[in-house]
């Protein structure tokens, strides 16, 4: 697997790691189970709202422990608003780009970078819980790239049908039963599915 000398940098000395002290916020997503896991520490000034201290830890692989790097360089300095903003495709870019199978690990960080964002704006009243609906589902579905082209399987239109009944969530989704990806998708749904409470099972048709 080719990977970009900036990748490997950032692999073998990864910046801002560690776990801060007194964190005033913190978020983890994905799954050791799974393969790849972040967890994001950060510290906000309270009145201009910018990110003055930000580390991570990451259980996976050189692609996984690279975006998580970069992705708090990106982040550091910045204001809520403004790291809103940084993409999965902005913090691929900034390493020099990633092999398609491994695009997944920059939308972890900055899924992860997200969630912490958000859950310092709800503990300090600047942000409602958003309520959970069928549009939430769509959204993480809009998260999980086909390895084959590093692509979002709602972008690509591979994404059928999306249904949500009593706590099951259904997913209809284009893929060949030849295609070497088939079974990693199905676990990707699942994966990022699973973590709400609303859900009880996930059905993911193919």
């Amino acid at each position: 697997m080719q990977y970009s000398q900036k990748v490997l940098d950032h692999f073998m000395k990864p910046h801002n790691v560690g776990k801060l002290e007194n964190p005033d916020v913190e978020a983890t997503e994905g799954s050791p189970a799974c393969g790849d896991q972040v967890t994001i520490y950060m510290n906000v000034n309270e009145k201009t709202h910018k990110i003055e201290e930000i580390t991570f830890q990451s259980y996976g692989c050189a692609s996984n422990i690279a975006t998580g790097s970069i992705i708090t360089d990106l982040a550091k300095g910045k204001t809520l608003e403004e790291a809103k903003k940084i993409s999965w495709k902005e913090a691929a870019e900034a390493l020099d780009g990633l092999p398609p199978v491994k695009m997944h690990c920059s939308v972890l960080a900055v899924d992860t970078l997200q969630k912490a964002i958000k859950n310092y704006e709800i503990s300090h009243g600047l942000a409602e819980k958003e309520s959970f609906s069928k549009q939430t589902i769509i959204n993480e579905l809009k998260k999980i790239l086909y390895p084959k082209v590093g692509e979002s399987i709602v972008t690509l239109k591979m994404v059928k049908y999306v249904g949500f009944e009593d706590g099951v969530a259904i997913i209809d989704v284009d893929i060949p039963k030849f295609d070497e990806h088939r079974d990693n998708v199905a676990d990707e749904i699942k994966e990022h599915l699973e973590k709400y409470p609303e859900i009880k099972d996930v059905k993911v048709t193919m």
